[in-house]
């Protein structure tokens, strides 16, 4: 009896453990053909690329979609410079893909979503309960405060915060404002405007240049600038584009002089993307105005599709319905 017992035991234990390596290997096998989607994607991206990639999925399950999140310019580089495989790009500035990527790497450009510049802060920041749009300068330059802001060389927040300061001057009406504000705490400059979240939360730094949605998918404060400097508004783009800025082209040595502009990011399939057909299906899902861009409003940055492109010509007609010439 014993003996009929165990033997019976030991039948049950190489079953379970059969019925388990089988499940497994299933489950391997399952996996492994999932479709990979590689997007790489600006920083401020990263919070509403995150819920429109569980969305998307509820559609497209066997779509296994690899987020990298990098400052707009930085991104680029990693496809023409390294050669990173990479499906789809959406860059915090159109100009980026136009400029960077265009005609090599990637054919089109479509622009989606707007943004808005300000200064972003916390309850533990230094005089945040006195800094408003008329003082936040002063604020800035006071020597028992920091401030960060991101590389204009990787990232466009980066240049926006630069172009911001020298728009304040003029706006303002203070002879070297925008020196004195780009010569204070360049120790706390980091490659992309969601790299400096953390050094805020720590209080290494109190307030941040830094976008409005950034601020307000993290449930930060933040101090709405004039429309003058806040480079939201189109109907002041002849007011933006006395600022300049040089930042680094395409070629080492070379050197790109960035003029202000209302801010608007874009998106486009690479040239040769390894999954094209499921790239896009992710960018008819971005742009479809219930689905990805209804997420985009939600996280504070609204549409501006269908918006004008040099590249009209070029998009694929699944998707020209999102651009106009």
């Amino acid at each position: 009896m014993i003996k009929f017992i165990s033997r019976a035991l030991i039948v049950c234990s190489l079953s379970l453990f059969m019925f388990s390596c089988t499940g497994n290997k299933q489950k391997q096998a399952s996996e492994s053909e999932k479709e990979q989607l590689i997007i790489f994607h600006a920083g401020s991206l990263s919070v509403p690329f995150k819920q429109i990639t569980e969305e998307f999925n509820k559609e497209y399950p066997n779509v296994e979609v690899l987020l990298e999140a990098a400052g707009s310019r930085k991104c680029a580089r990693m496809i023409t410079d390294l050669n990173k495989e990479c499906d789809i790009m959406a860059s915090a500035d159109y100009t980026v893909i136009d400029k960077l990527l265009i005609p090599d790497y990637a054919d089109w450009n479509i622009k989606f979503v707007s943004n808005e510049m300000t200064i972003v802060y916390h309850d533990g920041s230094k005089y945040s309960d006195v800094i408003n749009n008329n003082n936040w300068h002063e604020i800035l330059l006071k020597s028992d405060v920091a401030f960060g802001r991101s590389d204009p060389n990787s990232d466009p927040c980066g240049y926006r915060a630069v172009l911001t300061s020298k728009l304040a001057e003029t706006y303002y009406n203070i002879d070297g404002l925008a020196e004195k504000l780009l010569a204070k705490d360049v120790n706390y400059i980091r490659p992309k405007e969601t790299d400096l979240l953390g050094l805020l939360e720590a209080n290494a730094i109190d307030y941040i240049f830094l976008y409005r949605s950034v601020a307000e998918q993290h449930g930060l404060k933040f101090v709405i600038l004039p429309d003058s400097i806040n480079l939201k508004v189109p109907a002041y783009e002849d007011f933006y584009k006395q600022a300049t800025v040089e930042i680094s082209g395409k070629e080492p040595g070379e050197t790109i002089t960035k003029y202000g502009e209302s801010m608007v990011y874009s998106v486009t399939i690479v040239k040769n993307a390894p999954n094209k057909n499921a790239a896009m299906n992710f960018v008819k899902f971005l742009l479809n105005n219930e689905k990805g861009m209804e997420i985009m409003a939600k996280n504070g940055q609204p549409s501006v599709i269908p918006s004008s492109t040099d590249s009209y010509n070029s998009i694929p007609e699944e998707l020209k319905e999102f651009a106009t010439k």
